[in-house]
């Protein structure tokens, strides 16, 4: 079974070693056929402290690294 890899942008870093990022995806609407924007935040792992407010960057799935934090950012 692969892992999932997705596309997102970092909305806060003020954590060490980890970073919150927003995936907006968009899904028609079952009843009324209407696209729907959906955000869903991350906790994501970054060991370097990289990452900065604003940037799109990739996350993976891991193992669980933490109470939350089930992600790793790859790029």
């Amino acid at each position: 079974m692969s892992k999932k890899i997705y596309t997102g942008k970092v909305i806060s870093n003020k954590m060490d070693k980890t970073v919150v990022v927003a995936v907006t995806r968009l899904f028609q609407h079952p009843v009324y056929k209407k696209t729907v924007k959906r955000v869903t935040k991350f906790k994501a792992h970054d060991e370097q402290n990289k990452c900065q407010i604003g940037d799109v960057v990739k996350i993976i799935e891991v193992r669980p690294l933490s109470k939350e934090k089930r992600w790793a950012v790859i790029d």
